[in-house]
């Protein structure tokens, strides 16, 4: 009986050994996570968004006839231009890259060559040029890792920042380029313009 007493008495001790061992074992690791958890962390984010009141993003030429730049770009009938807004909306302290990009339809039968793009920024209707007149063939492609996460081998028509919630008005005129000879066939040229954005690394 005294044996099962004293073996009852050591059980109980050794029970609270381990609970106070478990107590502080838990305290020490609940303090060392609220340490390392001082840092204030802030989440950022942010949207970027294009829109237009075309049917289509993009613009085509059938059956065009070659102009100079200076009647190019001066172009501003309607259907001879394709007009669209950049928008983003920023949380926190964002930065967005972005990058208007233009990709050549697949039923395309104009040579790249004989085809020329112009954009200029539409803010407050100022119609300000950003990219020359250039031909399609020689607009720069975007690679792989672009900060806008844009695709690879899509012409680059533009790159831009926001660094606060805003938008900007765009607009693209294309035509055929003077020094094209114009052949007897139908001939067609359709871009559809894209816009990509991600947020830059903090």
């Amino acid at each position: 009986m005294k044996d099962n007493n004293s073996k009852h008495v050591l059980l109980s001790v050794l029970g609270v050994a381990i609970l106070v061992v478990a107590v502080v074992g838990v305290s020490f690791a609940a303090f060392s996570y609220s340490k390392t958890g001082t840092k204030v962390n802030t989440i950022t984010t942010g949207t970027i968004t294009m829109s237009y009141s075309e049917t289509t993003n993009g613009i085509n030429l059938t059956n065009a006839l070659p102009m100079t730049d200076a009647v190019g770009k001066a172009l501003k009938t309607e259907n001879q231009y394709f007009d669209f807004t950049v928008s983003a909306t920023i949380s926190g302290n964002t930065t967005i890259n972005y990058a208007v990009t233009a990709t050549k339809e697949a039923d395309s039968t104009l040579p790249e060559s004989g085809v020329k793009l112009y954009l200029t920024n539409m803010d407050e209707d100022a119609d300000s040029q950003i990219m020359a007149p250039t031909k399609f063939n020689a607009i720069p492609k975007t690679t792989a890792g672009e900060v806008s996460s844009a695709p690879a081998n899509q012409a680059k028509l533009y790159a831009g920042t926001f660094n606060a919630t805003g938008s900007h008005d765009y607009r693209l005129r294309m035509w055929v380029a003077d020094d094209y000879q114009v052949t007897g066939t139908s001939q067609t040229f359709k871009v559809r313009v894209n816009v990509y954005g991600a947020a830059a690394a903090q």
